[in-house]
């Protein structure tokens, strides 16, 4: 080939360019984004609205189907899932892939702002998030004492996030646990009464003195002064200081009938860190950083701010991403040596000098596939370094059949030089099939759609570019190091003491079972094709898990107490399960939540939000402890909280993947609440029942009791009492009006919340002596025109693309596949009849396996024609292409072999591992189609040329094979069950498809011998 004769004779630049080469990719690894897991940027959108104080079917009248209708409009929406509880609605907008992620929101916002006019003007919040990559936090600290006064650890917990939000690289540096500051007015309602005031006016001069109305600007002479007006409160004298109305002649100020003081919100989330109270500081880094230069960046601040600390406060790093990224990829690194100590072993029958040769292939093939990676932005994570060492064992490949060909041509009598050139020549359009095959059989987990395929992304997109790489370093740097390296032939002819003996196992048994092969070729496809199928048969057996657990040391607690707890009950049950945990030596830290989840640290884990009867604990284990061990304990734990008396106890591994709801989720479709959730319980008990299943929800299992007024309308009409101010003084005495902001002079805001005195957490004393004012102003008792009754109502209500839904899921115990299970739910359903307008949708894992594998069919079929058409380029002839393919079926056997002897489940990533097999069997088999060709058309007999062929190529055929092997052997061994059973695939694959389409592939050469 033209590109080898000119690298060979044109060696310094070829030297210049490739030392180049190597440096930037030094460079490029030192300084590119290094993340735990891949970014990202799923077009999806949460959206928060809050109406306090508004219950769940209000809510969804008032508030949510007015925005769904808005949303639903919009193009390109995929879905839209709504969960609705008390006072608050959380919409997820899904957006179809391939879609611009920021124009969207910019849509979303933009339809938000121009609803909320139409929406209850009590509505507090309606907010749109946007679910960035680098939305997980890096970083959890926290400030403990447990005598330090809440406004003492405020002011630390406020300097420590000043001191990190200097650090560039982080972003979002929240205070979890501390409650909101306020300015409380409290109104003596009995006073107000007396003087004939209605609250409203109270609340209308408080508004009016926060509304900051611009002056405008005026022009004097040559310049331009704006106007500054009086603007909002400053300082809580103002606020005590307003003119609230007239009375009797004299102006009756705020301070009069109210009190005025600084306070804390309600209690909304409690923290602690094993035991001790404490207030949790969080930190996400922005997208495209180096986390390993951030950590650099903030350990200096957080060690000199722990010097400022006063003594009664300690600060605790729990939570560092930044030691784990640096443990998975020291992991991996220690995995990459192995991979390339291994690869070296393969190639001793090369001899020394060869595979010193093929060895410079890899850093140079690396660092280009590196140095590509950085420029299409993709980050140094643990699935594109499996990525690089997948591709390990296969980019030594093209220069091992380059290498063997140039030493074989050496042997035959030819000059350095001459050997060099025409045995790259001979070679060249056979290596470039074979590359361009298996980068094909690579691109369909290219463009793989949905989450599942941007998350794997970046794994093929490393094996595909330092694939490409090695196809130019074989082609170039490797004949120019063979035409100054290589000596001629010394000693025995035969090659060295691992290649004679390597050529002795190929004569000794591969010869002559081809030779018994060639005799019977219709009895060795029976043969071949009875393997085949009997191996289809282990599908089932193995089952299908569509992404496995985390193998990283720590874990969740979930704690449900019973509906309507308050706080004070949830939080005592989280103690003892705190205090049980504390006692196990395999615990190191166990972070508590109580009425919130632990602040986001896991990619796929969204923190649950503002309820009483939930707890969280965030449980991390000590360093070394091994996968194992920690599902061993996960289990342990499962056993011991199983039917927990006061509370339901969820124990629960992070799972890996797109987020799931849980493995087996049930979705029942239809109107009314009453008719779900009667159809829900039977889908409860159904699933309680099915083999394998654990912490089975159904969240319309139980009714929560709401306090009702049953207004007398008739009455309230004759007194001239307006329905809206009975419905605001009840509002006003149990949630407040939070009616703005006060910025003081350091510019600290604080929240302006009116109500009436009361508890924390008021009772049914607020509406003791509760008045409320007619038309006239004439105060009249709210016990006259209203009455108290208890109501039940559904604890939440959700919805998809706008329909009414219950979900019922359910986890899967240990010892069970996901799949056995859902199908034998699936099996349950189908029995089971439903009223009309009812049905059963199937979400959970189900769901995630279906986008995920959305369009894959599609994507093989185009795949298959791509490697049809290569084929076809490369021999001419059809019957050479159908020779090559009949390969693949023959690396299945092997890899459900090697899933079934390891005990592993068939998932996303085995499946990958499936189709790169493909093309690694397609590639070895050209190098043997296409030498068998060029034999027959140098005049050789046909069976002879298949004889030849076999054995010639079948020492470069097994050496990569080998190092494939050795460099796959690392992860398939390691500890994380997301990569090893794609590693586990191919080795069992290329075991059979080696052993196995050797004699195969011969055989139906024969039977179909191309035309030359």
């Amino acid at each position: 080939m033209k590109i080898a004769n000119y690298a060979v004779k044109n060696y310094q630049f070829t030297l210049t360019m490739f030392l180049m080469v190597v440096v930037v990719g030094i460079v490029t690894i030192m300084t590119m984004p290094r993340a735990e897991d891949p970014d990202m940027n799923a077009p999806q959108f949460p959206i928060i609205a809050v109406y306090p104080g508004t219950s769940p079917d209000d809510m969804e009248e008032l508030v949510v189907k007015p925005v769904e209708k808005r949303l639903y409009e919009l193009e390109n929406v995929r879905k839209i899932n709504t969960t609705i509880s008390d006072g608050l609605a959380v919409f997820a907008v899904y957006y179809k892939y391939g879609v611009n992620v920021d124009e969207k929101y910019s849509e979303v916002v933009r339809e938000l702002n121009s609803i909320k006019g139409e929406l209850p003007k009590e509505v507090i919040k309606l907010e749109a998030q946007k679910a960035t990559p680098s939305g997980t936090n890096v970083l959890q600290m926290a400030l403990i004492s447990n005598n330090a006064s809440l406004d003492q650890l405020k002011i630390t917990a406020e300097r420590l996030q000043e001191d990190l939000e200097k650090v560039t690289a982080l972003k979002k540096v929240t205070i979890s646990g501390l409650p909101e500051s306020q300015v409380k007015i409290d109104l003596n309602i009995e006073k107000m009464a007396q003087m004939q005031v209605s609250p409203e006016r109270v609340l209308q001069a408080i508004q009016s003195e926060i509304a900051n109305i611009p002056g405008g600007s005026i022009v004097e002479n040559s310049k331009s002064f704006n106007i500054l007006t009086s603007g909002n409160y400053q300082n809580i004298d103002e606020i005590k200081n307003t003119i609230v109305f007239s009375y009797q002649g004299k102006n009756v100020l705020l301070s009069d009938v109210a009190k005025v003081y600084f306070d804390y919100a309600p209690e909304n989330h409690i923290t602690r860190l094993n035991q001790n109270r404490c207030l949790f500081v969080t930190a996400a880094q922005k997208s495209g950083e180096n986390i390993a230069e951030t950590q650099a960046a903030y350990e200096p601040v957080i060690a000199q701010f722990k010097k400022t600390l006063p003594k009664n406060i300690d600060l605790v790093v729990n939570f560092d991403q930044a030691e784990n990224v640096n443990t998975r990829l020291s992991g991996l690194l220690k995995d990459f040596i192995i991979a390339i100590l291994l690869v070296a072993l393969t190639l001793l029958p090369l001899g020394l000098r060869a595979a010193s040769i093929v060895m410079i292939s890899i850093p140079l093939s690396l660092a280009i596939g590196i140095i590509l990676l950085n420029i299409m932005g993709y980050s140094l994570n643990q699935l594109s370094i499996v990525g690089l060492v997948v591709a390990l064992g296969l980019l030594v490949d093209d220069s091992i059949v380059v290498v063997e060909n140039i030493e074989r041509w050496m042997r035959e009598g030819h000059s350095r030089l001459d050997a060099t050139l025409k045995a790259t020549n001979q070679i060249g359009m056979a290596v470039l099939g074979c590359t361009v095959t298996l980068i094909i059989a690579f691109l369909p987990l290219v463009f793989l759609p949905e989450a599942s395929g941007e998350f794997i992304r970046s794994l093929p997109m490393a094996v595909i570019f330092c694939i490409v790489a090695s196809l130019v370093v074989s082609l170039t740097v490797v004949p120019f190091l063979s035409s100054r390296i290589l000596k001629s032939h010394q000693g025995n002819p035969e090659g060295n003491l691992f290649m004679r003996v390597l050529k002795k196992l190929i004569s000794g048994s591969y010869s002559r079972l081809l030779d018994w092969a060639i005799t019977r070729p219709k009895t060795t496809l029976l043969i071949a094709l009875v393997i085949f199928v009997a191996s289809l048969r282990l599908f089932p057996v193995v089952g299908f898990s569509l992404f496995p657990a985390s193998e990283k040391p720590q874990f969740m607690v979930n704690i449900f107490s019973p509906l309507q707890s308050n706080m004070a009950y949830t939080d005592s049950v989280s103690k003892l399960i705190e205090r049980d945990l504390r006692k196990l030596p395999e615990v190191k830290y166990v972070s508590a939540n109580v009425g919130k989840g632990n602040p986001r640290i896991y990619y796929n884990a969204i923190p649950l939000n503002d309820r009483t009867d939930y707890g969280n604990l965030f449980v991390q284990l000590q360093d070394d402890l091994g996968a194992d061990e920690k599902i061993n304990l996960i289990e342990k734990l499962r056993t011991k909280y199983t039917n927990y008396p006061a509370a339901t106890i969820e124990v629960k591994n992070f799972e890996q993947g797109p987020p799931v709801v849980a493995p087996v989720e049930v979705r029942i479709l239809g109107d009314n609440v009453d008719t779900l959730r009667q159809i829900a319980s039977r889908v409860e008990t159904m699933l309680k029942n099915t083999k394998g299943t654990i912490y089975v929800k159904n969240p319309l299992k139980n009714l929560k009791s709401d306090i009702k007024f049953d207004i007398n309308k008739e009455k309230a009409s004759m007194l001239g009492i307006p329905t809206v101010s009975i419905d605001r003084m009840i509002r006003l005495v149990v949630a407040g009006f939070d009616l703005g902001k006060m910025t003081d002079k350091e510019g600290k805001e604080y929240a302006i919340v009116v109500s009436k005195p009361h508890p924390k957490h008021p009772s049914l004393e607020v509406f003791d002596n509760l008045y409320v004012n007619n038309v006239q102003g004439t105060a009249i008792p709210l016990s006259q025109v209203a009455s108290v009754r208890l109501q039940t109502s559904p604890v939440s209500i959700s919805h998809l693309n706008k329909n009414r839904l219950v979900s019922v899921s359910s986890f899967v115990e240990k010892g069970f596949l996901n799949n056995e299970v859902i199908a034998e739910t699936e099996k349950s359903l189908a029995k089971m009849a439903l009223p009309a307008g009812y049905h059963f949708e199937m979400g959970g894992e189900v769901e995630s396996a279906n986008e995920s594998f959305s369009g894959f069919g599609t994507i093989i079929l185009v795949t298959i024609f791509f490697f049809i058409a290569v084929l076809i380029l490369e021999f001419g002839t059809f019957k050479s292409t159908l020779i090559v393919l009949s390969v693949i079926p023959l690396g299945i056997v092997g890899a459900l072999l090697a899933l079934w002897f390891t005990g592993t489940p068939l998932s996303f990533v085995a499946t990958v591992g499936l189709i790169a097999l493909a093309g690694i069997e397609v590639k070895n088999t050209i190098l043997l189609v296409d030498f068998t060709n060029q034999l027959r058309a140098e005049g050789m007999p046909m069976e002879q040329a298949i004889r030849e062929a076999g054995e010639v190529r079948f020492l470069p055929i097994i050496l990569t094979t080998l190092t494939a092997i050795g460099g796959l052997i690392p992860i398939a061994i390691s500890t994380n069950p997301l990569i090893s059973p794609l590693a586990i695939v191919m080795i069992g694959g290329l075991i059979s498809s080696t052993l196995l389409s050797r004699i195969v592939t011969p055989v139906v050469y024969k039977l179909i011998p191309p035309a030359i």
